[in-house]
């Protein structure tokens, strides 16, 4: 499963890279991209292994909240 969300917070590389860092150390996620000028977070993951609601909680527990 694949899914692309706004994360206004992204404001530099520093954030790129501690996103994509982040959020690859879930079980079941297999690609990460994150996208500074854009501020955009594509995420593609197992559902079988994880769910989307544990991929949110640890982007809001690193303070990069997607977009409501």
């Amino acid at each position: 499963m694949t899914k692309t969300i706004s994360v206004p917070a992204i404001s530099c590389g520093h954030c790129v890279a501690t996103i994509q860092r982040e959020v690859a150390e879930l079980p079941g996620v297999t690609q990460v991209e994150a996208e500074e000028v854009a501020r955009t977070v594509t995420v593609t993951w197992d559902p079988e292994t994880t769910d989307w609601n544990a991929i949110d909680s640890l982007l809001r527990e690193i303070d990069f909240a997607p977009a409501e």
